[in-house]
């Protein structure tokens, strides 16, 4: 029987297969249901890894499956030491 974390790698593994290897910055907004904006700012700040590219943003798609998957809240095995703190940008909301 697997765990739940080696479940959830292995669904992760499924999504991830269907994409292109490399992504762009409006890719991962669509795929993580975020504005670009926000995308943007995490990749600026190194929590998405991703190259620069001339003025473009490449991002392969293993690189990020990987982040994901160590930014999970499952328990990790203690030899697993990796860790990352994503922040859900929000769009400002009218008044």
């Amino acid at each position: 029987m697997s765990s739940g974390r080696e479940r959830v790698s292995n669904h992760l593994n499924q999504f991830f297969e269907a994409l292109p290897p490399l992504l762009e910055a409006q890719d991962v907004a669509e795929l993580l249901g975020m504005s670009r904006k926000a995308v943007y700012d995490l990749l600026k700040a190194g929590t998405i890894p991703a190259y620069k590219l001339g003025g473009s943003w490449i991002i392969l798609r293993d690189e990020l499956r990987d982040t994901i998957e160590a930014g999970s809240n499952q328990r990790r095995r203690p030899d697993d030491n990796r860790t990352i703190h994503w922040e859900r940008q929000r769009k400002a909301e009218p008044s």
